[in-house]
């Protein structure tokens, strides 16, 4: 079993950057894709913030925040970091990593198909002021 723990939420001013990160734990080879969600606004569903599939690094992200969010060279499937820059008011939220706990295509770690359903963590807060 693959436990997920989030880390490096707070508060900043617009435009500012804040850098997550996603530790995992326990039966770490169980799985080779990580993503990050947060809720949408006004939909009671997750919106996908980026995905990581490990085996070669590749990684995608969501319309809302591509160009503004990255995951650094560093990330690996142990510690998967998100940077997010030029931080917006909208960015506000409840930010959680989740991880299918299985392994999957890079196609479908990358295409968020897998919905976020797996293991989360407890999430960590953002927050972002004018």
């Amino acid at each position: 079993q693959v436990r997920l723990a989030e880390s490096g939420g707070g508060s900043v001013q617009a435009g500012g950057s804040l850098i997550l990160s996603c530790s995992a734990s326990g039966d770490t080879n169980s799985t080779n894709c990580m993503g990050w969600f947060r809720p949408f606004p006004v939909k009671n569903e997750r919106q996908g913030v980026a995905r990581f599939y490990n085996p070669d690094a590749r990684a995608s992200f969501g319309d809302a925040v591509k160009g503004r969010f990255s995951i650094p060279q560093d990330s690996s499937k142990n510690t998967v970091f998100l940077q997010m820059n030029s931080l917006k008011p909208e960015d506000t939220a409840t930010y959680y990593c989740a991880t299918p706990a299985m392994t999957l295509s890079r196609l479908d770690c990358v295409s968020g198909h897998w919905g976020g359903r797996g293991t989360w963590g407890q999430g960590t807060q953002v927050s972002v002021s004018l």
